[in-house]
């Protein structure tokens, strides 16, 4: 039996082929797609030049999605916590097993740690083999649409967030409203913080009041002032960039104050700062934050549906696996936001 399946050959090439169903192994299962989210990092599979992954994420023929959500049709021997029908999403590393890391929940620092979607064939596809172990259950009255998004996108904001220590004492400024910043808007706002959200577009700002923000600042204007002007001059207490940009990081930087907290999460190459201004004379803590320990994905399912989280508002078009080339090209010219295959 055959099912499809997007590749990527390389120099943006998008092909849905029919290739064959595969057959879980031993401690792995079988999972009918029902969404995959697309990622920005997608995008590096897209154009031949991946960000992560090895040999096979460079071979232009692993299947790509990081951010799948299905129902389990088939157990490989050995599995014991999963059953057919189960509803489960997908935890994208793979790690070895045996090292602290793995063992803590942080399977992505694993030093042998393999990425669905990148090392090994992910969610768009009509069917996935992924291990038991990384399978994360989907409460019954959230949608798999919503169980695919949770992943990555809110997954990685409300970690950041719970390492940041966001109550509702905080001014909060989000740079960059693309779905990582949106979701951490609604994150921020379940946690009961005022949110700054900046970005250089009108329409992502508009989604940003939309999703819980406070207030919004166009990035074309002295962002810096206007953050002072907010804050009665204290600066903000906690900052994010999901930007990647070094001039939004070092507005992000230059407007905390003393004590104040910041999570990097856009990924950068290079940045310039200046340590006695930014960070030494105002004691403030910068970390970096990427993904979540799969131990947390329990939480995170329970704090969207109990602060009733919009997830669904961060999804701008949802496509059918065989218009792959028409979603990965509007999604590579940012004429989609958040944009998910969808199989009825």
């Amino acid at each position: 039996m055959t099912m499809k399946a997007v590749i990527f050959p390389g120099d943006k090439k998008v092909e849905v082929r029919e290739v064959p169903i595969p057959q879980p192994g031993q401690g792995e299962v079988l999972i009918r797609m029902k969404a995959s989210a697309i990622c920005r990092s997608d995008m590096s599979l897209y154009y031949g030049n991946p960000v992560v992954g090895g040999e096979a994420a460079t071979s232009g023929c692993i299947h790509p999605g990081h951010e799948p959500a299905g129902e389990i049709v088939e157990i490989g021997a050995g599995v014991e916590r999963f059953k057919n029908g189960d509803r489960v999403a997908v935890y994208l590393a793979i790690g070895c097993g045996e090292c602290a890391h793995c063992k803590s929940g942080y399977k992505m620092f694993c030093t042998d740690w393999q990425c669905i979607g990148f090392d090994k064939h992910g969610g768009d596809a009509d069917y996935v083999v992924v291990p038991e172990e990384n399978c994360m259950r989907i409460p019954d009255e959230m949608s798999y649409l919503v169980a695919a998004v949770s992943t990555d996108a809110v997954g990685t904001l409300y970690h950041a967030q719970k390492r940041l220590a966001i109550n509702g004492r905080d001014t909060l400024v989000i740079f960059g409203m693309g779905p990582m910043g949106g979701a951490g808007v609604m994150v921020a706002r379940g946690l009961g913080a005022t949110v700054i959200a900046v970005d250089m577009l009108d329409e992502r700002l508009e989604m940003a009041k939309e999703l819980g923000a406070e207030y919004t600042i166009n990035g074309k204007e002295d962002v810096l002032a206007r953050i002072m002007e907010l804050t009665g001059g204290r600066g903000a207490d906690a900052v994010i960039d999901c930007s990647g940009s070094p001039h939004a990081q070092n507005t992000a930087l230059n407007s905390l104050r003393a004590h104040g907290r910041a999570a990097f999460i856009g990924e950068g190459r290079e940045l310039t700062i200046n340590p006695s201004d930014q960070l030494i004379r105002k004691q403030i803590t910068v970390m970096g934050s990427w993904y979540f320990p799969i131990f947390e994905y329990d939480e995170i399912t329970r704090f969207i549906l109990d602060r009733k989280l919009p997830v669904e508002k961060l999804v701008s078009h949802t496509f059918k696996l065989e218009e792959a080339e028409q979603a990965f090209r509007m999604f590579d010219a940012r004429e989609t936001e958040k944009a998910v295959f969808v199989w009825e």
